[in-house]
């Protein structure tokens, strides 16, 4: 069962991590000027939550009748991920400033950087133990994008400042930092957890933090008047009204198919394999931005593509191994920390 959902998760992940940059990228180079606006979206599809919890709730209470429980998160539980929602949702609109100002090519090169910071964090806050094959792909999976800044000089906006630009790329360094403490801080939630960890808490935290992530949002919308905003730039979308808010909505369910997915491999797996899967899959965003946005694919892209795929088979092959080691020294002994039971029951 853990690795269907671990499969599943890594599915949503690829498409809210292909999917999000692309469409927010879209929207600011057709007439879109509101950030806060678009870390809004980030996080503002966390209603969408509901529909899974609801059908468990139903299933469990189908089962246990009127027993069952409505909602399994503890106080505890529930404060860690208000905090971690509201350091999201910070860190949603640093990343969008950066989305705002940079080409998709450049944004990822830097994102890249924040599976250093995901390490670094999940070795001092989680004691995430490192072997060759993690290491190895640390190195190649920040090695790979960073090829890419071989060529870019070329990638800079027209008529866009270098006040502006420089900006861009210092705010999304500081969105890869946040973002690889964020990773470290949900996984330490579910091991400090006094309680079982299920499929369905774990949907609850997703739920949570998006909440008070867009809450964090919500307020500067409203101190840049952004609400207000709406109408008119809709009027005057290149694409038409229609269609700005077609993207909008896209945007909204791309963004909360990452946070859903990047949880859940968290559950399955650990914070470091969620930060290597976006890492991985910043070479394929390069290639749809070249598809869709028409942007130059230069060899580095390829060889950055390559070392990415390296990096995330070696990661794989040390994991296999390890489980193999582990289930040859203590075949009869299975000891987990999450709760394994299907998580339509729990």
């Amino acid at each position: 069962m853990i690795r269907f959902l671990l499969i599943f998760n890594a599915v949503l992940l690829t498409v809210g991590n292909c999917g999000g940059p692309l469409i927010m990228r879209l929207y600011f180079i057709h007439g879109g000027k509101r950030v806060w606006l678009s870390s809004w979206l980030e996080t503002g599809g966390w209603p969408i939550t509901f529909i899974p919890l609801i059908i468990t709730y139903l299933h469990r209470r189908s089962r246990q009748g009127p027993r069952a429980k409505v909602f399994f998160m503890k106080p505890p539980v529930f404060l860690a991920a208000a905090v971690i929602g509201a350091l999201t949702g910070l860190d949603d609109y640093i990343y969008a400033e950066g989305v705002a100002r940079l080409p998709v090519s450049t944004l990822t090169i830097i994102i890249a950087s924040h599976l250093g910071f995901t390490a670094l964090f999940a070795c001092l806050l989680v004691k995430h133990k490192f072997t060759a094959y993690s290491i190895n792909a640390v190195v190649l999976l920040t090695i790979g994008p960073g090829v890419l800044a071989l060529h870019t000089s070329g990638d800079r906006p027209k008529g866009e400042s270098n006040r502006a630009y420089y900006l861009g790329f210092f705010m999304t360094t500081g969105a890869a930092a946040l973002y690889g403490l964020i990773l470290p801080m949900v996984e330490l939630t579910y091991k400090r957890a006094k309680q079982a960890i299920t499929y369905t808490l774990v949907m609850e935290i997703q739920l949570v933090m998006c909440f008070f992530a867009t809450v964090v949002c919500t307020i500067g919308m409203l101190i840049n008047n952004d609400f207000k905003a709406i109408p008119k730039e809709a009027r005057n979308f290149e694409l038409g009204e229609t269609t700005y808010y077609v993207v909008l909505v896209c945007s909204g369910i791309m963004w909360q198919c990452f946070f859903l997915g990047v949880i859940g491999v968290i559950f399955c797996a650990s914070s470091l394999l969620s930060a290597i899967i976006i890492a991985v899959l910043l070479p394929v965003t390069e290639i749809l931005a070249v598809i869709f946005y028409s942007e130059k694919f230069q060899a580095e892209k390829g060889i950055s593509l390559v070392l990415s795929l390296w990096g995330f088979v070696s990661y794989f092959y040390g994991e296999i191994k390890q489980s193999k080691r582990i289930q040859n020294q203590n075949p009869a002994t299975q000891t987990a920390q999450i709760d394994s039971s299907p998580w339509w029951i729990n």
